[in-house]
């Protein structure tokens, strides 16, 4: 059965590797036969939570801009990637953005399979630790949410050296399990 595979690329550089990844994982999920869309974050413009919580009483966010579409996009999802270069031990600040603002109807965000792309300069796998945990603090505030694949390029720093990883084909692998 066919997928609604949803990638968030929260990587603020294009071709950058953790995006590379998220390109290998919808390769292999479109060879699979999903239907797979993938979300350059950077390239939307989305704005940081206010913590106004008018959405509390409309539904909707006070902000106007393009996170109501990809908000929609999110609930309509079978299958969340979220694919974050690790910054001081965390997700970078754009998909940090995009994640706080699905406050606006987190309640319908729920029955979903989660997979996890990280990548970073230094080379032990230990130091994505707390990168994961805000990803899976995250989905654990989504109903239904399950986990099902994390992949880690490790010790990449400039563009396009994680091509050069075993992270490529364990990111086209997983894609195709999807």
């Amino acid at each position: 059965m066919s997928k609604n595979v949803l990638i968030l690329s929260g990587s603020p550089r294009k071709n950058g590797n953790s995006d590379t990844l998220c390109d290998q994982f919808m390769k292999g999920a479109q060879e699979a036969g999903h239907q797979v869309e993938k979300i350059r974050v950077a390239e939307k413009k989305i704005g940081f939570c206010r913590g106004c919580y008018a959405c509390q009483d409309t539904g909707k966010c006070a902000i106007q801009d393009d996170m109501e579409v990809v908000l929609q996009k999110i609930i309509d999802a079978d299958v969340l990637v979220l694919a974050s270069p690790v910054y001081f031990y965390s997700i970078d600040a754009q998909l940090k953005a995009l994640i706080d603002r699905t406050v606006a109807r987190w309640q319908e965000v729920k029955d979903k399979e989660f997979y996890y792309i990280m990548t970073a300069a230094d080379g032990e796998r230990a130091s994505m630790d707390t990168t994961l945990a805000c990803f899976r603090g995250y989905a654990d505030c989504v109903e239904g949410a399950k986990e099902m694949g994390v992949i880690c390029g490790t010790g990449v720093y400039e563009k396009g050296e994680v091509q050069a990883t075993p992270a490529m084909a364990e990111a086209y692998e997983m894609g195709k399990s999807v």
